[in-house]
C-alpha cells in the first residue's frame, strides 16, 4: 500500500494531490471493477419489464410531453404528478426520447447510475485511504445486494444514491483544501438530491457537516460561512424547480399527486416527510423499528451483512487517528485536519444517522430505502481495513480486526441461515473459512501469509453478498416494494419477481367495497395488495390468491370475505404472493394485465382524444397505459384519493370529447364516497351503459345512456 498525504500544516485554499505512486496494479483493478459491475447491472436487465410501473408509466408519459417531463405526470394529459419530485424519471425520459420507449431504454441509465456510482466511490475513498481502499470500497458497493437491485430499477433510489456519492466526493475535496466552490458544489448537488427524493437526502448532510466543522482547514468563523454556502448551494439546487413548481398557475400545471393541497411543500413536509418517521395509519412497513431493525428478516440480507464490521473499523480508526505515537506522524494524529479522521467522520455520520432513522421510523418504509446505507458502509470497510490494515503490528489493532471479521462471520450465518436451501453449503464455508481469518488476523503475518488473511477476510465479509446479488441479477424483479435475493421465511413481501411472485408473499390489508383492499404508497404494493373483501372487512392473506374477473385477487383468508367476483386490480392468477403481474405479465406492477381485447379498444382512434382512456387509481391505469400505448387518465393519482380532476372537470374533459372510455374495476384505496374518484365512478355508471370486455367494464363515455 502507497502512504497517503496528510493536511496538517498545509495552508488552506491548497488542493492536495490524490496518493502519489500509483501502484501499477490500480488502473487495472478499476477497469475489472468496473466491467464487472457494468456486466452483472447489464446482465439480463430487461427481465425486470416494466418494473415499477408507477414510475414506467411517467417516463412514458415524459418521453412524449415536456409538461409531463418537467412535472413528473402519470400521463401525457398532465392531470396528476408522481408522489416525488421528478429529478430521477429525466434521464429515463431522455434515453426514452432517444432510443424509444422500452424497457431497455428506461433501466439503462439506471444501470449506468450504478457504474458511476463505484467509480466515483473509488476516487473518493481512495484519496483519504489509498488505492487499495478504493477499490475495496467499489467492490463492496457494487456487491451489496439491495444496490444491484435498485441500479437495475426505475425508482428514485439509484439516482439518489449517484447524488449523496457525488455530495460526498464533492465534500472530501473541500476537506482537502478548504475552498468555497467545493463547499457550494456539495451543497448544490444535495439539492439535486431533493428533487430526486425529497427529505431522503437530509440524512447525509448530518455527516457531511460535522466532517467539515470539525476537520475543515480554515478557521471556526470562515468554516461556519462556508457551512452557510452549502446551505445556499443546497437552496438553489432544489429550490428552482420547487419555486417554478409552486408560481406555475394551479389551473394549467398537473396536480401534485400525494399532497392534500396541490402544493409541493405539504408533499414534502407531509406524505414524504413527517408521515414516514411517525406516522402510524399503516402502509407497507417493512421490518418492525426498534434498534434490531437492519437485523430483522425483511432487510438482513439487503444490507447489513457487513454493518458489525464498519462500525468497528469506525470505532478503531477514529482511535487509531488519536493515539499518540512516537516520530514525525505524532503530529499528523494530532491534527485537527486530519484528512482520514475527516473522512471516517463523514462517511460514519452517514451511516449512524441514517440507519437510526431506517431503524426508529414508524411510517411507510421498504427495504429497498437501505440502499442509501451502502455507499457508507463500502466506505468504511474500505477506508477502515485499509488505515488498520497498515497498523496491524499493533496487537489491539490485529485484535480488532479478528473481530470485525468474527462479527461478519457471526452475521453472514445469521443471514444465510434464514434459507438453508439458498446454496446450503456456503454458509458453513463461511464458518469454516471465517474461523481460520479470525486466528489468522490475531497473529502477526506479513507477506504472503498476511495475503491469504486478507483474501480469506474479503472471502467471509463478501460470499454471501454475492450469492444473493447472483440470485437477484438472475431474476427479473417487478411491482412496487421488491427486495433482493431469495425469499427469507418471515419477511413480508410488497412486490417480487414477474413470475407472479412465487417468491414473494402478500399481505394482507383491510378490504373495501368491491374494490382491493388498501395500498401503501407509489414504492410498494403494501398492506392488502390483494385484499379484495366485503364492505369493511379486513382482506385475506396476499398469498392465498383466487382468480376473479379482470385480474382481480379475491382473498378467502379467515379475515376476509371470498369475492370471485370482484373487480380488483390485484395479480393475474399465479404463484403465492400477490401484487405482481402473473406469468403473462409485463413485469410485475400493481394490476392485471390488460386482455388483447381491451388493449385494442383502446387503441383504436386514439389520436382523436387527448385520453383514450381513464381509470381510478394509477393501479389500473398504468398497465392499460403501458400495454396500449396511448394515454390513459390515471383517476385520483396513484391511490385515487387525490382530487385530481374534480367531478366537475371530469365532466368538461367528457363534453369536450377528451375521454373516449371509462375503465371500471378499481376504485383504488381511496374508496371514501366523498373522493372525487368516487364521485367519478358513481356519474359515469349513472349516465353511461357499461359493456363487459374479458370482465372489464368498459363506459363509452362518447355514447351517454338514454
Amino acid at each position: 500500500m502507497t502512504e497517503t498525504v496528510t493536511r496538517a500544516d498545509v495552508p488552506p485554499d491548497t488542493a492536495l494531490p490524490a496518493p502519489a505512486s500509483r501502484p501499477r496494479w490500480e488502473l487495472p483493478g478499476l477497469a475489472l471493477l468496473l466491467i464487472g459491475t457494468a456486466v452483472a447491472y447489464f446482465w439480463k436487465l430487461t427481465a425486470a419489464g416494466w418494473a415499477n410501473e408507477f414510475y414506467a408509466a411517467a417516463v412514458q408519459s415524459g418521453a412524449r410531453s415536456w409538461k409531463a417531463f418537467f412535472f413528473g405526470s402519470l400521463d401525457p394529459g398532465n392531470i396528476v404528478t408522481v408522489d416525488k419530485t421528478p429529478l430521477s424519471l429525466w434521464p429515463m425520459e431522455l434515453s426514452a426520447r432517444l432510443f424509444g420507449f422500452s424497457s431497455f431504454s428506461m433501466l439503462l441509465p439506471e444501470a449506468l447510475l450504478g457504474i458511476a456510482s463505484v467509480a466515483l466511490l473509488w476516487a473518493t475513498v481512495r484519496r483519504p485511504f489509498g488505492p487499495g481502499a478504493g477499490l475495496l470500497a467499489g467492490l463492496v458497493l457494487a456487491l451489496t445486494p439491495v444496490a444491484a437491485l435498485m441500479f437495475r430499477f426505475n425508482n428514485p433510489d439509484a439516482m439518489l444514491t449517484f447524488l449523496i456519492v457525488a455530495a460526498a466526493w464533492a465534500m472530501t475535496r473541500a476537506l482537502a483544501g478548504g475552498r468555497w466552490r467545493w463547499l457550494a458544489l456539495t451543497g448544490l448537488i444535495v439539492g439535486f438530491g431533493f428533487l430526486a427524493k425529497q427529505l431522503q437526502v437530509m440524512l447525509v448532510v448530518p455527516g457531511l457537516a460535522l466532517a467539515y466543522l470539525v476537520a475543515g482547514p480554515r478557521r471556526f468563523g470562515v468554516r461556519i460561512g462556508q457551512l452557510c454556502a452549502a446551505g445556499a448551494g443546497l437552496l438553489v439546487g432544489a429550490g428552482w424547480w420547487v419555486l417554478i413548481a409552486q408560481l406555475w398557475p394551479a389551473g394549467s400545471r398537473p396536480y401534485i399527486g400525494g399532497s392534500e393541497d396541490n402544493s409541493v411543500l405539504d408533499l414534502t413536509l407531509g406524505y414524504n416527510g413527517l408521515q414516514r418517521l411517525n406516522s402510524e395509519d399503516g402502509g407497507p412497513r417493512s421490518g418492525t423499528p426498534g434498534i434490531t431493525r437492519l437485523f430483522q428478516p425483511e432487510l438482513a440480507g439487503q444490507i447489513t451483512w457487513l454493518i458489525p464490521a464498519a462500525l468497528v473499523l469506525l470505532v478503531a480508526g477514529l482511535v487509531l487517528r488519536g493515539r499518540r505515537t512516537s516520530g514525525p506522524a505524532a503530529v499528523h494524529r494530532y491534527s485537527r485536519t486530519d484528512d482520514q479522521r475527516a473522512a471516517l467522520l463523514l462517511w460514519g455520520g452517514w451511516l449512524l444517522v441514517s440507519g437510526l432513522v431506517f431503524s426508529y421510523m414508524t411510517g411507510i418504509f421498504h427495504s429497498y430505502y437501505t440502499m442509501t446505507l451502502a455507499p457508507a458502509v463500502a466506505a468504511l470497510i474500505g477506508g477502515g481495513s485499509a488505515l488498520l490494515w497498515r497498523e496491524r503490528e499493533k496487537p489491539w489493532v490485529r485484535a480488532t480486526l479478528a473481530l470485525s471479521v468474527a462479527l461478519t462471520v457471526a452475521t453472514a450465518w445469521s443471514i444465510l441461515s434464514r434459507t438453508p436451501a439458498f446454496f446450503p453449503w456456503l454458509r458453513w464455508t463461511v464458518l469454516v473459512v471465517g474461523v481460520v481469518a479470525t486466528a489468522a488476523m490475531l497473529a502477526p503475518l506479513c507477506g504472503r501469509a498476511a495475503v491469504i488473511a486478507a483474501l480469506a477476510a474479503m472471502f467471509v465479509g463478501l460470499a454471501g453478498q454475492i450469492a444473493y446479488t447472483a440470485d437477484t441479477v438472475a431474476v427479473g424483479h417487478g411491482g412496487g416494494g421488491t427486495s433482493a435475493g431469495p425469499r427469507v421465511p418471515g419477511r413480508g413481501g410488497f412486490g417480487g419477481p414477474r413470475d407472479g411472485g412465487a417468491n414473494r408473499p402478500g399481505q394482507g390489508g383491510p378490504g373495501a367495497p368491491n374494490g382491493t383492499g388498501r395500498t401503501g404508497d407509489a414504492d410498494g404494493n403494501g398492506n392488502g395488495a390483494n385484499g379484495s373483501g366485503a364492505p369493511n372487512r379486513p382482506g385475506g392473506n396476499g398469498d392465498q390468491v383466487a382468480p376473479g374477473p379482470n385480474g382481480g385477487a379475491a382473498n378467502p383468508g379467515p379475515s376476509g370475505a371470498a369475492n370471485p367476483n370482484a373487480n380488483g386490480g390485484g395479480a393475474n392468477p399465479g404463484a403465492p404472493g400477490g401484487g405482481n403481474a402473473g406469468p403473462q405479465g409485463p413485469g410485475g406492477g400493481f394490476g392485471a394485465q390488460p386482455s388483447e381485447r381491451v388493449v385494442a379498444m383502446l387503441q383504436e382512434n386514439a389520436g382523436s382524444y387527448t385520453w383514450a382512456g381513464a381509470a381510478v387509481s394509477s393501479h389500473s391505469a398504468n398497465s392499460y397505459q403501458l400495454d396500449s400505448d396511448v394515454p390513459v387518465m390515471s383517476i385520483g393519482g396513484f391511490s385515487g384519493g387525490d382530487p385530481a380532476p374534480t367531478l366537475a372537470k371530469f365532466q368538461e374533459y367528457v363534453a369536450q370529447g377528451r375521454i373516449h372510455y371509462f375503465l371500471g374495476g378499481s376504485r383504488g384505496f381511496g374508496n371514501d364516497r366523498d373522493t372525487e374518484s368516487a364521485k367519478i365512478t358513481a356519474w359515469v355508471q349513472q349516465h353511461y351503459t357499461a359493456t363487459t370486455v374479458d370482465g372489464v367494464a368498459v363506459y363509452d363515455l362518447t355514447a351517454p345512456a338514454h
